[in-house]
This record gives C-alpha cells, sequence and structure tokens, in this order.
C-alpha cells in the first residue's frame, strides 16, 4: 500500500490536472461561441446558392461541355481531409483517419491520394503510409475566407489538369457541442438534384444561364470549403469542451477516492502507533 507522502504527491498532481483541464474548457467554451455563431452566418448563403444553382441543374445536365460536371472513369481521386493542429478533443481527429481509411481500404483499385488541412490528420496519414498530396495547417485555427480559396483554386485546377478524376471532401459537421458527426460529400464533379416542387415558375434569367453557371460555381466550391472549414473548427471546440468537462469529472472522482485513500492510511498510521505505546506501555 502507498505511504501518505506518496498519496499527498498525487492527490496535488491530479488536483493540478484538474485545474488544467477545467481551464481548457472554459476556454474551448468561449470560443466555441464564437466558431458556432460564425459557422450559422455561412448557412444561408450556402443555401440560396445551392437553391440556385439546384433551380439551373437541367441546364448544367444540357451543358455536357461543363467541365465541372463531367463524370469520368474514376482512376484517381483526391481526398480533402479536415482536422484540427491541436489535440484533447476527444475522436474529432480519429474519427477523420478512419473515414479515409475506409475511403482506401474500401476502393482497392484506385490512385487515392490526401490533401490533408489540419496537423493531426497529416500526421496521422503519414505515419499510417497513405499518400499524401499536400499538408495545410495554417487553415484551420483561423479560418479564412482567402486561404480558403487559395486552396479550393489549387484543388479545382487539379481537377480540371485531369490529375484527379474525383474530389471528395472529408470533415466533421457540427450537430451540436457533444456531437460531430463525419461527413464524407462530393466536391468534384457536381451533382446538383433539381427540387421542382419548388421551382414551378418560369423564370427569365439576366444574363444567360451558361453565364450565371459559369460565375456561380467557383464561388460556390469556394462556399462548401469555407462552411466545412467553419462547422470543422466549432465541432472541434465543442468536442475539446466535452473532452475537458469529462476529463475534470474524472480528476474529481479521482481526489475524492485518493482522499478517502490517504484518510484510511493515516488511520491505518494512527492505530499503530497507539497499538505500539500500549503494548510499549504494558511490557513495562
Amino acid at each position: 500500500m502507498a505511504n501518505l507522502k506518496e498519496i499527498r504527491g498525487r492527490i496535488a498532481s491530479v488536483t493540478s490536472t484538474r485545474q488544467i483541464t477545467s481551464a481548457m474548457k472554459m476556454v474551448a467554451a468561449a470560443k466555441l461561441r464564437k466558431a458556432q455563431s460564425f459557422a450559422a452566418q455561412i448557412v444561408p448563403y450556402k443555401n440560396k446558392m445551392q437553391e440556385i444553382l439546384s433551380l439551373l441543374d437541367e441546364t448544367l445536365k444540357e451543358n455536357t461541355d461543363n467541365v465541372f460536371i463531367q463524370k469520368r472513369e474514376t482512376k484517381t481521386v483526391l481526398v480533402v481531409a479536415v482536422s484540427s493542429n491541436k489535440g484533447l478533443c476527444g475522436g474529432f481527429n480519429g474519427n477523420i483517419f478512419k473515414q479515409c481509411a475506409a475511403l482506401r481500404d474500401n476502393n482497392p483499385g484506385l490512385d487515392i491520394q490526401y490533401y490533408a488541412i489540419g496537423k493531426k490528420i497529416s500526421e496521422q496519414l503519414s505515419k499510417g503510409g497513405f499518400k499524401v498530396y499536400k499538408s495545410r495547417n495554417e487553415a484551420v485555427d483561423k479560418v479564412e475566407y482567402g486561404v480558403c480559396a487559395e486552396i479550393v483554386q489549387e484543388i479545382t485546377d487539379l481537377f480540371l489538369e485531369k490529375k484527379f478524376d474525383c474530389i471528395k471532401l472529408v470533415y466533421n459537421e457540427f450537430v451540436n457541442p457533444a456531437v460531430q458527426n463525419v461527413s464524407e460529400t462530393d466536391f468534384l464533379p457536381l451533382n446538383f438534384k433539381a427540387e421542382k416542387s419548388k421551382f414551378k415558375s418560369d423564370y427569365i434569367f439576366e444574363p444567360d444561364k451558361e453565364t450565371i453557371i459559369t460565375s456561380l460555381i467557383p464561388q460556390w466550391l469556394k462556399t462548401v470549403l469555407f462552411s466545412a472549414l467553419a462547422e470543422s473548427f466549432a465541432g472541434e471546440q465543442g468536442a475539446r469542451m466535452t473532452a475537458m468537462n469529462k476529463a475534470t469529472e474524472n480528476a474529481t472522482e479521482l481526489i475524492k477516492d485518493l482522499n478517502l485513500q490517504y484518510n484510511k492510511v493515516r488511520q491505518a498510521s494512527i492505530t499503530n502507533e497507539i497499538i505500539e505505546i500500549v503494548s510499549g506501555a504494558n511490557a513495562h
């Protein structure tokens, strides 16, 4: 059994750890409020743009020369995987890696490479022997539209140059602070489904549909990635807040157990001392 000094040391150590996890929980909670609000502001714009492109879906299908919708025989795939730069956020990053691994394992005949956005997924993919095309870690901690637009331009060029036949996006979709769902979406080529029940009117477009589509598609792709990065960042803060809250609760329970153990050892020590004193007195 541990002595009193060892138990006191463990109590002090766990107490110190609890202070750190509690502080990290509060920091994550503060960041979450801002990140959640930021991600929510993008949603109406994204939804309206998707609505417009859905309306123009038939025009997209008719224009078979549009390189953004042309489907090719899939041989090469680029997976844009979004994680965080830091850990201590539960299974947030591990779930992204599992999805990336599943894509490779379920498609053995494809040449799959990964565009890693975030330090954690970049490290995990490299250690796992996956083909990492490129890593961009600076886009995660501070979600900026300019950086996002630069990344989209780069991966769009790769698709248009036919270096990759398909581009997929894997990220954590924010649901609430305790829940983040891994989302796997087709980034390119585009595939919109017209919601015919919503659009019954015969609209007059100015300029023409082709011009609108040509200008909207690059903007749409940037919006999709921008929204994904914003949701991922909000999800990271929620996951970290939940993980640190659980760690703080576990530390509190451990401190209670250690205090109980300390009191038992201390009582046993006092009892032994009394027995020794009484035994010594009786011997005289």
